[in-house]
């Protein structure tokens, strides 16, 4: 079989492209919610997060709160332009991703669980679009691989 075989390799790295896709959206749309609900616990309530006094890096939680909530819909909006296969969306994708990693380090002493948690799903999501070639997954989703 050759790689341009219709049934092939190639529509068998297409679909897998379009999985890895589509996990990455989702995944993405998932952390940008979380995102979101954490960034309105930030700002409503500055309690619901325990702090330690000897950490390195201070910040306000109220503060920290609009920069969870702005990250998280940005996410949305981004895992948006990932489910139509933009590739503006994966490159900014790539970015939220990590700018939620930086995040979520820098919360480790306000939320240290729910943090790491939060870190390995933007680990998962950079995987993710990564791996993706523009050939290989270069249609939106809604339309079905090996159907031109």
């Amino acid at each position: 079989m050759t790689a341009t075989h219709p049934t092939g390799a190639h529509t068998a790295r297409r679909e897998w492209a379009v999985g890895t896709m589509a996990l990455g959206a989702v995944m993405l749309m998932i952390a940008g919610i979380l995102g979101i609900m954490r960034g309105i616990a930030g700002i409503a309530e500055d309690d619901v997060f325990v702090t330690t006094p000897n950490y390195v890096f201070r910040y306000d939680l109220t503060g920290w709160g609009w920069i969870h909530l702005i990250l998280g819909a940005v996410a949305v909006a981004v895992s948006i332009g990932l489910f139509q296969a933009s590739t503006w969306a994966r490159v900014a994708g790539v970015g939220i991703a990590g700018l939620v990693i930086i995040a979520n380090f820098l919360s480790l002493p306000s939320y240290p669980v729910w943090s790491l948690v939060m870190i390995a799903i933007s680990g998962l999501i950079i995987w993710a679009l990564c791996t993706v070639r523009k050939d290989d997954a270069w249609q939106p989703f809604e339309q079905p691989p090996g159907n031109p």
